[in-house]
């Protein structure tokens, strides 16, 4: 599906009226653009006011479609409102309709309403990851068995390639537990997690699959997807959290198909 983009319009030095017309679709207190006529010549105000309501519900709606779990959480109404706001304050830069959408967890955070839910803004992360996933390019994970005949002493310097699927959204909040809760139909029992946890979201077939890592696994995992060695990643994540444990999290990493290769070995040396 695609999207007129209203920066399009203006970066793309349109006509006058062409940039007056768009510029104002989403400013309902703007005056409609004097050179805005309809049939015979009439004056087309109420035409171009239709027009520009339709054009901010549909991209409401392309909100509500993106950040499910989020509108449950708050509610129709509540959420309406404040996408509401958000599409006056960020149209869209893109003529493709999924790829709207991207700073508005950033926008909550700064929503005054919102304030008394302060893990809203990384669920609604987890949720636009999700649909980044979705739709990322392709490709066979990485077996499970492929390090197993790695030589021990070789292990520390290879360097794996992620998966173009691959995620991590890290919260200070129960964000994985939270938006497992709102993604589903059925009632929502007890949420009776309060730490912080952090998400792996992979797509290694056709489904995407949201994980809640275990302690240092967001770290390990955004070394390895910055290039750096399996003993390099191992030390990042000590160093952050002493429960880290590398068996669990490569176990971890390699059913959830975050990885598709093992690209090289590092130059450097581990003890």
């Amino acid at each position: 599906m695609r999207l007129v983009s209203l920066s399009e319009h203006v970066s793309g030095k349109p006509s006058p009226f062409a940039a007056a017309f768009a510029s104002a679709l989403l400013e309902p207190g703007r005056a409609v653009p004097a050179a805005t006529i309809g049939p015979n010549g009439k004056a087309a105000g109420k035409r171009y006011n239709v027009y520009r309501n339709n054009v901010t519900v549909s991209l409401i709606d392309a909100l509500a479609a993106v950040f499910p779990a989020t509108m449950r959480i708050t509610g129709v109404d509540f959420f309406r409102t404040m996408a509401r706001f958000h599409v006056r304050a960020a149209p869209p830069a893109s003529p493709l309709l999924f790829e709207y959408g991207r700073e508005f967890p950033r926008f909550i955070e700064s929503y005054e309403h919102a304030g008394q839910m302060p893990w809203l803004a990384d669920v609604a992360r987890i949720e636009r990851a999700w649909l980044d996933s979705y739709h990322a390019a392709d490709a066979e994970p990485l077996a499970p068995q492929a390090l197993a005949s790695i030589e021990a002493e070789r292990l520390p310097g290879i360097v794996l390639t992620p998966h173009p699927a691959a995620r991590i959204v890290r919260s200070q909040y129960p964000a994985v537990t939270i938006f497992a809760a709102n993604r589903s139909v059925g009632p929502i029992n007890l949420i009776e997690a309060s730490g912080p946890e952090d998400a792996l979201i992979t797509r290694p077939r056709l489904d995407v699959t949201v994980r809640r890592l275990p302690p240092g696994g967001a770290v390990f995992l955004e070394s390895l997807m910055e290039g750096e060695s399996l003993g390099g990643a191992a030390a990042a994540a000590i160093s952050q959290s002493l429960d880290f444990d590398l068996a669990a999290n490569m176990e971890g990493i390699l059913e959830s198909g975050a990885f598709t290769s093992l690209d090289h070995e590092a130059d450097h040396d581990f003890p």
